[in-house]
């Protein structure tokens, strides 16, 4: 038997599409981060027009925060189809993981100094050391063990949010700074460079930052998985679904308006410490929200189509997200046509779009010949130190 096949996770239908449809929000997500210099300094654009203004009140209350605690989820999850990959295979699965690791970490360093700063695939390959250490616990421990992180972490920033309210407002717009990110984007491609080797201590501490979240979420995939939530169906997990998606939209919606409004209006600015704070308690909510409603549309009627459209996307989830990066960068910095700054939110989310809708396409074009995506072909080149069989086995 061919080793490849024998290594080979399981591919699971509802993992990949939710997969594909996470895809959707880092994308709205990382593309205002590449292509606006006032939503990286985190501060609200002077005379932005009011459709643009709507547009990114929008992604900060649907988008911002929500998405990447769905892949960790997802990361968490695959976990343990991988260890059991492992298995059937007869492979060692820690030297496995720790390649993998590993690769992610480098893929990750590469991402953030060439392209774009808000890279997660460091954050991964760092945390994801925890799940090596965790796996053996139970379901059960795993998910108080996430409670217990993520609720010590949201109860800790929202106090510090509420005393921030006594604290004089100082912030503002620095010109300076954001001319300064400005030139330096549309310069030449050794200051894109240069400024994002300048960014990169902010983007470890934004690791720091979302480190409870990161791993929070691994924890529950790491219990979802060990219970194969997402490998079968039940008599009552659609009941379950529609009461996680009402529970996740009462407690998450609040939170997300309440986030967008103080970081883009029309709170006064000295509530956005408290709305980041209270946006991210509530974010795991929206998430599971989320992740229950595609849950549902997979088991309707639309379901089979809709795991057409979105698991060939999600089956090269990494792929598709450094070419998210490589095309608006491309289009935001001097490596192509230098519109940093100069395209407005609205106008953004139509491009957002169309290249989300391109990846859906060529993904599926892909597979139809290729067992894998670019990028996972050379990361499991890495983890199982070996070429992979890289034709389609259909």
């Amino acid at each position: 038997m061919n080793p490849d096949t024998t290594a080979a996770v399981r591919r699971l239908p509802a993992v990949d599409a939710l997969r594909g449809f996470a895809l959707l929000g880092i994308l709205v997500v990382n593309s205002t981060q590449i292509m606006d210099p006032y939503a990286v300094e985190g501060v609200r654009e002077p005379g932005a027009a009011v459709v643009d203004e709507v547009a990114l009140w929008l992604v900060k209350a649907v988008a911002t925060a929500k998405f990447y605690l769905l892949f960790s989820f997802l990361f968490g999850y695959s976990f343990t189809l991988q260890e059991a990959s492992a298995e059937r295979a007869g492979a060692q699965f820690t030297a496995r993981f720790l390649r993998r690791s590993l690769g992610l970490l480098v893929l990750g360093v590469a991402h953030a100094v060439l392209l774009y700063t808000g890279d997660i695939l460091m954050a991964y390959g760092l945390l994801g050391l925890v799940l090596l250490w965790a796996r053996r616990i139970s379901p059960r421990t795993a998910v108080r063990t996430a409670c217990w992180i993520y609720g010590v972490f949201g109860a800790l920033l929202t106090g510090l949010g509420v005393l921030a309210l006594g604290v004089p407002d100082e912030s503002g717009t620095d010109p300076g700074r954001i001319a300064a990110a400005v030139a330096a984007y549309r310069g030449d491609p050794g200051t894109v460079v240069q400024a994002n080797l300048d960014q990169l201590p902010d983007a470890v501490l934004g690791i720091v930052i979302m480190a409870p979240g990161i791993l929070a979420a691994f924890l529950v995939g790491l219990a979802a998985g060990k219970r194969d939530l997402l490998g079968h169906h039940d008599r009552t997990s659609r009941s379950r679904l529609i009461r996680t998606t009402a529970l996740g939209l009462a407690l998450g919606v609040p939170g997300a308006v309440f986030y967008a409004s103080a970081s883009q209006g029309p709170l006064g600015e000295r509530w956005q410490f408290l709305g980041i704070a209270v946006g991210m308690l509530t974010a795991p909510a929206l998430s599971a929200a989320y992740a229950c409603l595609v849950l549902l549309l997979l088991r309707s009627s639309s379901g089979e189509r809709a795991v057409r459209l979105l698991a060939p996307a999600g089956r090269m989830a990494l792929t598709n997200y450094l070419a998210q990066s490589v095309i608006m960068t491309v289009l935001a910095t001097a490596y192509g046509l230098s519109l940093y700054g100069r395209i407005g939110t609205a106008a953004l989310m139509v491009l957002v779009g169309a290249v989300l809708a391109t990846q859906l396409a060529l993904s599926n074009l892909w597979l139809e010949r290729f067992r894998y995506g670019p990028a996972e072909w050379l990361l499991r080149a890495v983890t199982l130190a070996r070429r992979p069989r890289e034709r389609a086995g259909r």
